[in-house]
């Protein structure tokens, strides 16, 4: 047997509808922007692995300081111990944050990072007395798939077997010129209930591509912090200088009170969760009373091998090289999105830094069940392209090391793609 039929016989992927899913890829090999299937097809990863890999796949440097890890510690128990490179990253990372981030606890994942920033939010209240137990969060939101990031984003056909059992959330409308005002009055009316909002900044991912604009969040995380109201950004994915600068954050003034980060926090290499906040949020956990404890952790918190893999990452994002394939996978973007946004197949074309969305017009809504994306997602893999429709919409996300050549061959395989399909 195959790679392919081995895995059919004993293994449950995500997402995926096993009956009727088609066989999925044997990948073997990573170079790059490149991945290798077992029989040695070429694919180049559009969608940089599910947003995760921002340096380019087996990265050497990586890799080095990975295999150093290894020979020096592989792990330790976070609870009452520390390690050299847990202390590095969050030194590192707290210098390019914003001021305000003082703290930082580390986690597994994008979703547990998200599970860790409720929890502050929730026992923040309660460690003072009070009861606030509803969040705010924007419709269409996805923060992850346990409990309480399911709870936090957007009800849809991926939460209906669970809906009954997530935590109540007040879903507003994402901010414009139009309804800004009517938001901030929403705030005002629920600010004694509320312990916390929660937002991806910039850009809804896993909701479309949805994006909009920074000076009306940034009015809102303004009004949150006039009335009370703890505020959690997302930078699980639009982290590390996806939206063009090195965090979504960076596009905004005002700042918030906790960060959410995993994804390319690695370079793409390992599951690494990381949940930051202000120190007046970690002082109200500071007491003589253990039960305002944040009691939460992982038996792999703080992996040594996974802060090495970040650090090592950090290096390379921080690298003026990096800053330099930012921009020119944002001109490459930005000329594209000109050629094809009158297209009559094309509703729509949206573009924030290194992402480019474009919406194909169907006739219907747009749904992240269109029968188009098995159709657009199989024809592009045949040419070559990891691209993962969502739904109607298509993007590109790409690692920063993509070549001009291998941009330019998946713009024409769409264009081609809109004259064929």
């Amino acid at each position: 047997m195959n790679l392919t039929e081995r895995d059919l016989k004993i293994i449950w992927h995500p997402y995926t509808q096993m009956k009727t899913a088609s066989p999925p890829v044997a990948i073997v090999r990573g170079e790059g922007a490149l991945l290798f299937d077992e029989n040695g097809k070429k694919y180049i990863d559009g969608v940089s692995s599910w947003w995760v890999n921002i340096h380019g796949h087996s990265h050497p440097y990586i890799a080095q300081k990975v295999a150093e890890q290894l020979t020096k510690l592989e792990h330790v128990i976070f609870a009452g111990f520390t390690h050299p490179t847990a202390v590095e990253l969050a030194e590192r990372l707290l210098a390019i944050l914003p001021d305000n981030q003082q703290k930082v606890f580390y986690s597994d994942n994008g979703s547990t990072a998200i599970e860790v920033a409720i929890k502050m939010c929730l026992q923040y209240w309660n460690n003072q007395g009070q009861t606030r137990t509803k969040m705010l969060a924007f419709k269409n939101a996805y923060h992850g798939d346990t409990f309480g990031a399911m709870a936090v984003s957007g009800r849809s056909a991926f939460t209906a077997a669970f809906d009954s059992l997530l935590f109540e959330v007040e879903f507003i409308d994402l901010p414009n010129a139009e309804n800004i005002v009517s938001l901030k009055s929403q705030i005002s009316s629920l600010k004694s209930q509320l312990a916390c909002f929660i937002f991806e900044p910039l850009v809804q991912g896993s909701g479309g591509m949805i994006m909009y604009e920074a000076q009306y969040l940034n009015e809102l995380i303004s009004h949150c912090r006039n009335e009370g109201v703890l505020t959690i950004d997302d930078e699980v994915f639009t982290g590390f200088g996806r939206t063009g600068k090195p965090f979504a954050a960076n596009h905004f003034n005002e700042q918030p009170d906790i960060m959410c980060f995993s994804k390319g926090l690695t370079g793409g290499t390992m599951a690494l969760g990381l949940t930051t906040c202000t120190q007046q949020i970690f002082d109200v956990f500071l007491s003589d009373d253990k039960l305002k404890t944040l009691f939460h952790g992982h038996s792999f918190t703080a992996n040594p091998v996974a802060c090495s893999a970040a650090l090592a990452s950090l290096d390379l994002f921080l690298d003026p090289a990096t800053a330099e394939n930012i921009e020119r996978i944002k001109n490459a973007h930005a000329q594209f999105a000109e050629r094809v946004k009158h297209h009559p197949k094309i509703k729509t074309v949206r573009l924030t830094g290194t992402i480019i969305a474009m919406e194909w017009e169907t006739g219907d809504n747009t749904s992240y069940f269109n029968s188009l994306r098995d159709r657009l997602y199989h024809y592009f893999l045949n040419a070559g392209i990891i691209l993962r429709p969502l739904g109607n919409i298509i993007y590109i996300l790409p690692p920063y090391c993509i070549t001009d050549a291998d941009l330019n061959y998946i713009y024409s395989k769409i264009e081609q793609a809109l004259g064929e399909i």
